[in-house]
């Protein structure tokens, strides 16, 4: 395809979702769209517009432009004009603004959950906002405090890389970075980069690696994902996405006589297992807000369940115990009393219904001790230093907190015991690694 236009230069170009066409748009409004085998299909100035920036909805139907003044508009797939997209994350912003990126995911290998935000627009301040689609009136809100150049999906939806230059933390340097995050704003981590100018980031096609493009070099980093799996009586237990389907394919394998048992799960959050069970953590269909724990065996058919008012970031398992804890709260369920109990002790557990579950704030002091506590209302009271990691033993029940403190728990048979606290020394951060260092795991 040639197209002598002297007049203008090229600003953006993007293939449509199955790669039959190919739109290109030049700073003067001149927008271009050809087929695979470079035939031109149309051709249409946009009077008075300098264009930046262009990207195609996943079903070929419409076509979204970035404008020189930061303003997004819609077309459909002939050159119509459609309307201007509402901007959330320019609220309060003033002075001019320029899109470092639209990045529309096309679904082809499915997506994390029903109705997940895949349409990420970015301005070069830092403020990014992704849609659900083009109309969306609610969409995730981000300010991510840097100068950003690009932004880009993964290959399947649940990693947006975004990719600029941030001020050091006490100094007066930049730094380049590329931010993580996901479809939903949780940000996922922050990759220090070499250099003196970031330019652009891209995924390789399987989202296994990241090319960064920093001054005259190509450096390439791998992509470790965080996969919903668990390994239990010679089983593993994994799921992905398919295409075709909404839920998540979650497979059973004996990895001892080869076979393999599917279920599909909707919402799932996480898998964590342990002895003769695994627990499948997952978001309930309804607008309650409530989440829902599953205990299955090694064939994946489902033994007991759980609906739970917390949210399970975090999620521990022992051979009697689910451990489950929020930002600011933790449940504990027994989901199998011990073997070694007592009758006494059988008949005193079968009277008091309520030791199966309990339920504690972080902040509590002490927070493990007692019946727990009953109004869901006081679980979910914010806290000023949230939980970022747990583990467990038999035995033990260990939580992390931003500060750097761990919260150490006794699991005797049925119920918590005192609670310890310790304080490591210059860590911002407790992280799994730390805990699995101190020798409790």
């Amino acid at each position: 395809m040639i197209n002598n236009r002297n007049r203008s230069v090229v600003r953006d170009m993007k293939w449509n979702a199955d790669g039959q066409r190919i739109c290109i748009v030049y700073e003067d409004g001149a927008v271009i769209v050809g087929s695979v085998d470079g035939n031109r299909i149309w051709g249409k100035e946009l009077k008075g517009l300098q264009l930046t920036n262009v990207e195609w909805s996943p079903d070929g139907k419409n076509i979204v432009f970035g404008i020189s003044n930061g303003e997004v508009q819609i077309f459909d797939n002939i050159g119509n004009f459609c309307t201007k997209m509402t901007l959330f994350c320019l609220t309060n912003v003033t002075g001019a603004v320029k899109i470092s990126g639209i990045e529309w995911y096309d679904g082809k290998e499915g997506f994390v959950e029903p109705n997940c935000p895949c349409l990420a627009v970015c301005f070069d301040m830092g403020r990014l906002q992704i849609m659900r689609h083009e109309m969306d009136e609610n969409p995730v809100l981000i300010d991510t405090s840097m100068a950003v150049m690009n932004i880009q999906w993964n290959n399947c939806g649940s990693v947006l890389a975004v990719a600029g230059v941030q001020k050091a933390t006490g100094q007066d340097k930049d730094i380049n970075v590329v931010q993580f995050y996901t479809p939903f704003g949780e940000h996922l981590r922050t990759l220090k980069v070499p250099g003196k100018q970031i330019m652009q980031a891209c995924f390789e096609g399987g989202g296994l690696r990241i090319a960064l493009a920093v001054d005259s070099f190509i450096y390439f980093a791998n992509i470790r994902p965080n996969y919903k799996w668990g390994y239990f009586s010679n089983t593993v237990v994994y799921a992905f996405n398919k295409p075709d389907r909404q839920e998540h394919c979650v497979v059973f394998w004996d990895t001892k006589n080869g076979e393999k048992y599917v279920k599909y799960v909707r919402n799932l959050l996480s898998i964590t297992s342990c002895g003769e069970h695994c627990v499948l953590a997952t978001r309930a269909d309804d607008s309650s807000g409530q989440h829902v724990l599953v205990l299955c065996n090694a064939i994946g058919t489902p033994l007991d369940s759980k609906y739970i008012e917390i949210e399970p970031l975090f999620v521990a398992m022992t051979r009697s115990h689910v451990i489950v804890a929020s930002k600011e709260a933790f449940y504990s369920w027994q989901y199998r009393s011990p073997k070694k109990l007592t009758a006494l002790e059988l008949q005193t557990h079968s009277k008091r219904k309520d030791v199966r579950e309990r339920m504690f704030h972080i902040d509590d002091v002490p927070s493990g001790a007692g019946e727990g506590i009953k109004d869901v209302s006081k679980a979910l009271a914010p806290t000023h230093d949230p939980v970022c990691c747990i583990c467990a033993s038999d035995k033990l029940l260990i939580l992390g907190r931003e500060s750097g403190t761990i919260h150490r728990y006794s699991l005797p048979k049925a119920c918590f015991g005192n609670e310890e606290c310790a304080q490591l020394p210059s860590t911002p951060a407790v992280t799994q690694l730390h805990l699995i260092a101190l020798g409790y795991h």
